[in-house]
């Protein structure tokens, strides 16, 4: 299972937020690229990117700081956050952005997500499942859909995704523990590869995300708070 640190961006700033609330961020660094960079020499596998105000808004407010850090790196880069046109998944992919992770335009505009994975390969594409109470939230985690997840998943499966996001809002930013049966679940029945984030903050869970055949796991605030040593998670070879 690959372990995979993020970056949650919000006006050009390393910040997480609790619960999906805007209004209760803590800032980690002024210096996103930095943070990368270390994140590399710690021998992360790949990076995950969150732009917030892009999810928010719809629009890529940090574009050119997401360019630097893609630049920067060696390691392939996964971007959310904003991506909801063509336009935008067409420059991201194009500097050289490894995945676009896709959330909101799943449920406003799957012809785009179809469109991506006829023209650039399945591969290159991860849909954010982001969940309210089994639900799926999008624009930022800020409207709740009545979409269930699973429902999601398999209409996304239909037109040639491959790969999802699985995220428990009510478990982000807690430093509690991730949502073991929804990831179960969702690898059990999607049939699809998952990827589990979320209140993941002991090598325990780790461990057990990987019994449960998830394919990486997102580390954010637990890296921060050095509840997880990201050097030492990824030795274990889960």
């Amino acid at each position: 299972m690959e372990v995979i640190p993020s970056i949650d961006i919000k006006s050009g700033q390393c910040v997480r937020l609790y619960q999906g609330d805007y209004s209760r961020e803590t800032i980690y660094s002024n210096d996103p690229v930095s943070i990368a960079t270390r994140y590399q020499e710690l021998g992360a596998p790949r990076l995950h990117i969150v732009d917030l105000d892009g999810a928010a808004s719809g629009d890529m407010y940090n574009l050119s700081l997401i360019h630097q850090i893609v630049s920067t790196l060696q390691i392939p880069v996964q971007v959310g956050g904003g991506i909801r046109s063509s336009e935008i998944a067409e420059k991201m992919l194009g500097m050289g952005v490894d995945r676009v992770v896709v959330g909101t335009a799943a449920i406003e505009n799957p012809g785009l997500v179809k469109d991506i994975c006829t023209d650039y390969g399945s591969a290159s594409v991860v849909i954010a499942l982001d969940a309210k109470n089994g639900e799926v939230a999008i624009k930022g985690w800020t409207e709740t859909t009545s979409v269930n997840i699973l429902d999601l998943a398999y209409s996304m499966k239909e037109i040639g995704v491959t790969r999802i996001l699985y995220t428990d809002i009510s478990r982000d930013g807690t430093l509690t523990e991730p949502n073991f049966l929804a990831n179960e679940r969702l690898v059990n029945e999607s049939g699809l590869s998952v990827l589990a984030s979320g209140g993941v903050t002991t090598l325990h869970h780790l461990s057990r995300l990987a019994d449960l055949g998830v394919e990486g796991a997102i580390l954010g605030k637990s890296l921060y708070t050095g509840d997880i040593d990201l050097k030492e998670a990824i030795s274990c070879n889960l």
